[in-house]
């Protein structure tokens, strides 16, 4: 009989807290998909044309990427946990502003909102799991808030296949009550109240974190007295920021966001039930969105279970090959457009099951459980922000530009140019990530610094 030890069981009670933000952002990025058809069928004077209709999808992310510039600071001053919680009533505000939107103005206002604090929780949420979490489970529980991405997507999808798309609005405010109450009992992240000069050890022994968990990573091991005593710079100073322990990890971090991006994944997403209408899918729009959200979250859960075994890079190496030859395969669907009558006619349906199967596993949940363990320590706030700006303004233009560049390169083409990124993706990952698999943060960290740690004087503050 396996026991499960408490410290695992406290550490996935906080991770879970965690990732019930993720599961709120996965509603965030589900409802353009399920909420578009029930506008244009119960209240269609809402939307007069196309351009309105990309706007809905497209301007959570552009929210979300000016969040994400203000969730550096408010994290690091704030801390993690306190982050989140701040977000939630704000949130719930914004779900309720777009329910009750008299018009397409307030619709934008609400789904702006809702964007903004996508940006305020994304990084924060990852990176108190991160820093919360033993190094042997910790790409398993870090996975998490991904799955809950996905369960989010497809509650969306699901309940705006029956639900008014106002009450879908008010079902995801309630998701919003509960991730401030559940937040209430948990710790803050030990690295935070360390780095603000606080009693961390009631958080670490209420987590029972391991001493590998908060090992320490030093700049000047034969100096510690002095490492005490030296303020860290500030991250934007030349030396800081040019730090191979900074530049490295962040070139990383930037690469693998932008690539998930343009994959297509949201293009995907936010406009599902019209590619399938487009393409002249046997199979019927809305079953279909169902369909593809259900793969996504079964197969973000196989990640889950594989990621601690298989390790980060061979899953972005597989990830990365199946959403290249499923988008190739999208975009023939699109170029000969097969008749409906045909077996070929559901290649529309099987590209995307199979480009849902390839992202989850892969790139749709390493590279944020990466973002949380990538940066060093007393940077990570500002840079795991960083990266999730650069990572939602990616979102913004893959969403925005989605018809218009159906419109220059045809269906086919679009699909096509996707299916090109994915293949530049898999030559990033085979040159430049690294492997983390069970490795401490401060492992990671030193990795980084590689052969020169020892002439780099820069303080970076980590956990002891």
């Amino acid at each position: 009989m396996t026991i499960i030890s408490s410290a695992f069981l406290k550490q996935l009670w906080l991770t879970f807290g965690a990732s019930l933000a993720f599961l709120i952002i996965g509603l965030v990025r589900g409802y353009s998909a399920s909420a578009i058809p029930s506008i244009e069928a119960n209240d269609p004077s809402l939307i007069q044309h196309s351009e309105q209709k990309s706007w809905i999808g497209a301007i959570p992310p552009l929210g979300a990427f000016v969040g994400s510039m203000l969730s550096g600071p408010l994290m690091q001053k704030a801390g993690r946990r306190r982050t989140l919680q701040l977000t939630a009533p704000l949130w719930a505000g914004g779900w309720l502003l777009l329910g009750f939107a008299p018009g397409f103005a307030l619709i934008l206002v609400g789904r702006f909102l809702s964007g903004l604090c996508v940006g305020f929780v994304l990084a924060p949420a990852q990176v108190y799991v991160s820093e919360c979490c033993d190094p042997e489970i910790r790409g398993r529980l870090g996975s998490l808030p991904t799955l809950s991405m996905s369960l989010g997507i497809l509650i969306s999808y699901v309940a705006g296949n029956w639900l008014y798309w106002r009450h879908l609005a008010f079902l995801s405010a309630t998701f919003c009550a509960a991730l401030f109450i559940i937040l209430l009992p948990l710790p803050e992240s030990p690295v935070w109240l360390k780095s603000r000069g606080l009693d961390a050890e009631p958080a670490i022994n209420w987590l029972q974190l391991s001493s590998r968990a908060v090992a320490v990573a030093k700049d000047e091991e034969e100096r510690p007295e002095k490492s005490m005593e030296v303020e860290p710079k500030s991250l934007f100073t030349r030396e800081v920021f040019c730090s191979s322990a900074v530049m490295k990890p962040l070139i990383v971090g930037f690469a693998l966001l932008i690539f998930q991006q343009f994959s297509g994944i949201d293009a995907v997403i936010f406009f599902t039930v019209e590619i399938f209408q487009s393409a002249g899918s046997k199979l019927d729009a809305m079953t279909a969105t169902i369909v593809v959200g259900t793969v996504q979250l079964l197969s973000n859960g196989v990640s889950t279970m594989l990621v601690d075994r298989a390790g980060r890079r061979p899953l972005l190496l597989l990830s990365a090959v199946t959403m290249c030859a499923s988008m190739a395969a999208m975009g023939a669907a699109f170029y000969f457009q097969f008749e409906a009558e045909s077996w070929l006619g559901y290649l529309p349906i099987v590209s995307l099951v199979v480009f849902m199967l390839g992202f989850s596993l892969g790139f749709g949940g390493l590279p944020f459980l990466l973002l949380g363990e990538l940066f060093p320590a007393h940077y990570r706030s500002q840079l795991s922000a960083m990266a999730s700006a650069v990572n939602l303004l990616s979102m913004f233009t893959v969403i925005k530009s989605y018809h218009a560049l159906e419109g220059v390169l045809t269906s086919a083409g679009t699909f096509w140019m996707y299916s090109c990124f994915c293949f530049l993706a898999f030559i990033f990952v085979v040159f430049m990530v690294p492997e983390t698999k069970g490795k401490s943060l401060a492992e990671i960290e030193e990795h980084f610094r590689g052969k020169k740690k020892q002439k780099e004087v820069v303080q970076l503050q980590t956990i002891s």
